[in-house]
């Protein structure tokens, strides 16, 4: 009699029939996680996905923040190079006094570059200020005359005192590459009130690009949509102009008609949200091809305006910087949310063409503080006089700062990522204000030490976010702009 089969396989054992229905429904199993990981919808995202409150087909459209805003739009001035805070805005009359001795303790002091000097008095001249009397240094004369308008934080100090690690924190609160800028991190969090144009620009400066180049701006690990966008006022977005020949009623037709014949495409398709979102960023560019050539069209600005900027300077740096401030300016008035503006760059090919102070430092800051000081002030007072700057936080950044004491064998000052100054300006900050100081000599925080951390999370506060609620979810960890550190600077809050 031969062998019967068991009723039943044994647990570990498969028929054909379980084989083919167990990668039938896997097979489709595969295709609905597929299909739910590209909305965000999968539960292991769930810790954070993209927003809820941000469409698939209009990623950019204006979201609320966590709480109600002191600032609707940021401008950030990076200094590239490092400017040296004890010959600008940080007066150490210690300094002055003790010009030409040892530093205390640190006459074997070794820094970036090498062994260090004797100590050496700010190289200009300083002077109080406004009504304030803030004390500011003559290198800058047209901005130390909007000291007034400013809120210094004095003790504010980096984690590494390398240009490229430095300047990555100070973007992306990070020295490693890879991590979104703090504009990504801004357009991610509240879109954009403009929808033609981005939501964050970054203007490069005319001499060229900062040393980390597009870390300054990139989005890293964030959906690629909310990148700033590179362009200054001589070197527009490319590809955005017109075809030759083409008139702009022809232009503007064969819109129309594309935006029928999408219109029909995605209804036809149920509703994609993908395709949805695609026609979305084209019909952003149609727009933009109008918007951005409007918006960097200086000519319709007054005489009077491009003389108190400087764009018709002799030098083409400052004129260029110039207009580059101008279109600053232009951009925030527009509510462009988040803009970011350099002055100073790499690998130029003309000398140093950024604050990078070691060798001789004097003829170097008198040429960058040419350009910087009148085109800056300009826009700065210009957005005071159109009431942009009542709901425009400002905020001026430099990587690090510089020693108090000359390099040996040089007329310059070495890197300095113990203590330094930046400064904010405009919606929610206290005006004519000082947080923190560095030591009697500028060479270290010695109150109220301050963190990049604590920068960012004080101007995340001011446009109304928590920053310790504003995360990402990559690679297995919820990540932020600030890391696991921040704190708000609450006392530079008006």
């Amino acid at each position: 009699m031969p062998l019967r089969p068991p009723a039943r396989a044994p647990h570990w054992l498969t028929d054909r029939r379980a084989f083919l229905r167990d990668a039938g429904t896997g097979l489709g199993g595969i295709a609905l996680a597929a299909l739910l990981a590209e909305h965000g919808l999968l539960a292991g995202d769930a810790a954070s996905p993209l927003r809820p409150d941000i469409k698939p087909n209009a990623p950019l459209g204006a979201r609320e923040p966590h709480f109600a805003p002191k600032a609707k739009r940021v401008l950030v001035v990076f200094c590239s190079g490092a400017v040296s805070h004890v010959d600008t805005f940080d007066y150490k009359p210690e300094l002055v006094k003790r010009d030409g001795q040892p530093l205390p303790g640190g006459d074997k002091l070794v820094t970036f570059q090498g062994a260090q000097g004797n100590l050496v008095k700010p190289i200009w001249a300083f002077r109080p200020r406004g009504q304030s009397g803030k004390m500011v240094s003559d290198l800058l004369p047209n901005l130390a005359g909007l000291a007034d308008e400013m809120c210094f934080v004095h003790s504010m100090t980096a984690k590494s005192n390398t240009h490229g690690p430095a300047e990555n924190q100070m973007s992306t609160g990070f020295t490693l590459d890879g991590f979104p800028s703090t504009g990504a991190w801004v357009s991610y969090a509240l879109g954009s009130e403009n929808k033609d144009l981005p939501a964050f620009v970054a203007i490069p400066d005319p001499r060229g690009v900062p040393q980390v180049g597009p870390n300054n701006w990139g989005s890293a690990f964030l959906p690629g949509v909310f990148q700033g966008t590179p362009f200054s006022a001589d070197k527009p977005i490319p590809h955005l102009a017109r075809p030759a020949g083409v008139t702009a009623k022809a232009d503007a037709d064969t819109r129309d008609f594309l935006k029928l014949l999408n219109a029909e495409h995605a209804q036809a398709r149920g509703g994609d949200s993908q395709l949805s979102a695609r026609i979305a960023s084209y019909e952003m560019a149609a727009r933009m091809q109008l918007r951005a050539a409007e918006v960097a069209d200086l000519s319709k600005e007054p005489a009077r305006v491009h003389t108190e900027y400087g764009t018709d300077d002799k030098d083409r740096w400052k004129a260029g910087f110039a207009r580059n401030c101008l279109l600053a300016r232009r951009l925030l008035e527009r509510d462009v949310r988040f803009v970011q503006l350099f002055n100073g760059a790499y690998a130029m090919g003309e000398g140093v063409g950024n604050w990078d102070g070691h060798k001789t430092i004097k003829p170097q800051y008198e040429t960058h503080a040419a350009v910087l000081d009148r085109p800056l002030a300009a826009l700065l007072t210009d957005l005071k006089r159109t009431g942009l700057l009542k709901d425009t936080l400002v905020v001026w950044v430099t990587e690090f700062g510089r020693m108090p004491t000359f390099q040996k064998g040089a007329s310059g000052r070495d890197h300095n990522p113990k203590g330094f100054t930046v400064w904010l300006a405009g919606a929610g900050v206290k005006r004519a204000f000082s947080h923190g100081a560095t030591d009697d000599f500028g060479y270290e925080a010695a109150d109220k030490r301050a963190t990049i951390y604590d920068l960012h999370a004080t101007v995340l506060h001011l446009l109304g976010l928590n920053h310790e609620r504003l995360s990402f979810y990559h690679n297995g960890i919820e990540r932020r702009l600030t890391d696991v550190h921040g704190e708000v600077l609450r006392e530079v809050l008006a």
